[in-house]
């Protein structure tokens, strides 16, 4: 009766299981999970918020498919006007700009190729899409690289796009210059698209000359950079996301045409949103300060716990919203999450729901109000 794209395992994992249970019974968990902003002990200021998103324009129906000019106009200067409004085009959520692009790119069996490790969430965007993701793999040395000899063999007649996500999710890690050049190349040759995920792009720990930043201004190869409120201002009940087209104006222009067509089908974003958009965009600073003190400080302080004689590993990380932390194979990773939270009432996610190759890896978010956060890893840390 229903669609194969939805044949999915729908029932609580055994970490879920546990983790309702201990709910259930009182139990106060150490969360070092925690990927919502405004779940995180920081301070908002909602006169503001609440201000830009009564503006009495906003009472007036005038649907715009790529996104009203002054929304758009908003998202220009955030890129401090290197990207032209024309080349902006607003969607509800980078998860709607993911499904819009394979609308574009991809009839139904073709192929994307995306980072291993990374979030999971492609899987299930791709496949209610009918496309298919391949994955191509990042490996860890010093700090993490992709596999260009990996990438460039998992390109088929029905590629149709390569998926950077930049800084990383879950790694931490920056797409470089050198790796971009590299990408760019091996694109221009198989004609494919390059999908930039830069969601967490203003989030990096320290400046370096080696790092490639946002690829909006990518002219050579059909480019899509995206992003949005969620993580820009750390509001991800705002429903604002983008995508920035670039590359050559022969490919460009027409998928920007294309573009619209599919938004002007579900005209998904809200006024309310798009005229309190510049305000929202603007003050992103105010947010962004908190966040990234909260991740270096957290950070720092598990540098200080995992030191060269540790039996745990903590893989480098440039930016974002989380660390990896490798533990001593005495344990399986789901062996590791359930006892953590089964005997230390600490919660954090396994590599494997993020497709690391091998184990034993725990991801833990660096958004963790700090007192959290010490407490959960001294927990960790006393278990080996």
């Amino acid at each position: 009766m229903f669609s194969s794209r939805l044949d999915w395992a729908v029932g609580p994992n055994p970490l879920a299981r546990l983790l309702n249970t201990k709910r259930s019974t009182g139990a106060e968990v150490l969360d070092l999970t925690e990927s919502n902003p405004t779940a995180a002990g920081l301070t908002y200021s909602p006169e503001r918020v609440l201000r830009a998103l009564a503006d009495p324009r906003a009472m007036r129906y005038e649907p715009a498919p790529a996104g009203m000019i002054a929304a758009r106009s908003a998202i220009s200067q955030y890129y401090s006007s290197r990207v032209p409004v024309d080349r902006i085009l607003l969607t509800a959520s980078t998860s709607e700009a993911y499904s819009y692009l394979f609308k574009l790119l991809a009839d139904p069996g073709d192929e994307v190729l995306a980072p291993r490790p990374s979030y999971p969430l492609f899987d299930f965007l791709a496949a209610l899409d009918s496309v298919r993701v391949v994955q191509y793999p990042l490996v860890y040395e010093a700090g993490w690289a992709i596999d260009f000899e990996a990438l460039a063999g998992r390109i088929t007649p029905r590629t149709r796009a390569i998926v950077i996500v930049n800084p990383n999710n879950p790694t931490g890690s920056f797409l470089k210059m050198d790796e971009l050049a590299r990408l760019r190349a091996l694109c221009r040759s198989h004609d494919l698209a390059i999908i930039s995920d830069e969601v967490f792009s203003d989030f990096g720990f320290d400046d370096d000359p080696a790092r490639a930043g946002s690829l909006v201004e990518v002219e050579d190869v059909l480019t899509f950079s995206l992003s949005g409120l969620s993580k820009v201002s750390g509001l991800p009940q705002m429903k604002l996301g983008w995508i920035v087209a670039s590359g050559p104006e022969s490919v460009r222009r027409p998928a920007l045409e294309r573009l619209e067509l599919i938004a002007d089908t579900y005209l998904s974003v809200g006024a309310p949103v798009q005229w309190a958009a510049a305000s929202l965009v603007a003050s992103r600073g105010e947010i962004q300060t908190q966040i990234l003190a909260r991740a270096r400080g957290n950070l720092a302080f598990l540098r200080s716990k995992i030191g060269p004689d540790s039996p745990w590993r903590l893989l480098d990380v440039e930016g974002g919203w989380y660390a990896v932390i490798q533990a001593p194979r005495i344990h399986t990773e789901e062996d590791w999450v359930l006892m953590l939270l089964d005997q230390d009432n600490v919660l954090v996610q396994p590599g494997f729901f993020y497709d690391f190759e091998k184990e034993a890896f725990l991801v833990l978010s660096l958004l963790t109000p700090s007192e959290i956060f010490g407490e959960g890893i001294r927990r960790i840390l006393g278990r080996a």
